[in-house]
């Protein structure tokens, strides 16, 4: 009995002393550095006719031992991803198109990530004079929301970039089909107000960016619904 009781003490005396592990600290996020944002990619190296070799570059996050780069073509929507414990990667890409990449810095002492924010840049192509727009990002609605209308009526927001720097307008289509009709032609500003919708209804728009030279890009159909 008396060496059934001390084990007994001993055993509280054991978890009493243990001390529990610190918390894991979280990744921060990386500070992207190369190629710049909203630029023509000027650190690429030819590979052929249609290939860049383009070297991506950020800056290293707190509590992170890896990252994961994630590179999307604007045009044809293919996505690349690719793992290093280092703070820049060399990857071929097409030339003359736009594209989109972030970094998701993550901890192998850990599930929690941390991702930066998303660049653009343009990969040029041969004797290349002048760009296309990139492809306007949306930003409201957004993919699959549900907005709620105000007196019958929401606005359309998005956003237009051009390494040239020379959007002149965009072209708005809107319906409740997937291939919606023009609602606006040679839009200036990014933004449509006053745009009549019904309740319970579904809608598909999308934005087509045109340039000083005739250039234009095109966002792709985005899709919401109203309550």
């Amino acid at each position: 009995m008396k060496k059934l009781l001390l084990v007994f003490f001993l055993s509280l005396s054991f978890f009493a002393c243990k001390k529990s592990d610190p918390p894991v600290e979280p990744p921060t996020k990386a500070t992207l550095s190369l190629p710049a944002n909203n630029e023509v990619c000027t650190n690429g190296t030819i590979v052929s006719n249609t290939v860049m070799g383009v070297t991506f570059k950020w800056n290293a996050s707190q509590n992170a031992d890896s990252y994961e780069i994630t590179i999307k073509n604007l045009e044809s929507g293919a996505t690349i991803t690719q793992t290093t414990a280092g703070l820049e990667a060399t990857i071929n890409l097409a030339r003359n198109a736009p594209y989109s990449w972030f970094i998701t810095s993550k901890s192998s002492k850990g599930s929690a990530t941390a991702t930066s924010d998303t660049w653009k840049f343009y990969s040029p192509g041969e004797a290349t004079s002048s760009f296309a727009p990139f492809p306007a990002e949306i930003l409201s609605p957004k993919m699959g929301v549900k907005v709620s209308p105000v007196g019958g009526k929401i606005t359309l927001d998005w956003n237009g970039d051009d390494v040239d720097k020379d959007i002149s307008n965009y072209d708005i289509y809107f319906g409740t089909t997937n291939n919606p009709a023009i609602l606006k032609a040679g839009q200036v500003e990014s933004i449509l107000n006053d745009v009549t919708v019904n309740p319970n209804a579904t809608y598909y728009w999308k934005v087509i960016t045109r340039d000083s030279k005739g250039n234009t890009s095109d966002s792709g159909i985005y899709v919401f619904y109203t309550n």
